[in-house]
């Protein structure tokens, strides 16, 4: 993965996969052979292929203020 890969990181990889997921559960065709039928396996396999690709919101949320 590249440095400015949105899947840099343990939970944006897992958020991908999961949304991957639910569009194959919801009839989206699979991106590519994958040894498993199970959903989740799919994703996760379609995401390290680098075959599925996303947007990360570009809003920056701010901490709340110490009170």
């Amino acid at each position: 993965m590249a440095e400015n890969d949105p899947l840099l990181n343990k939970y944006s990889l897992v958020k991908g996969a999961a949304r991957r997921a639910r569009q194959l559960q919801s009839g989206a065709p699979a991106l590519g052979v994958s040894k498993s039928l199970k959903a989740c396996r799919v994703a996760q396999d379609e995401v390290r292929a680098g075959k599925v690709t996303f947007n990360m919101s570009g809003k920056k949320i701010e901490p709340p203020a110490a009170m």
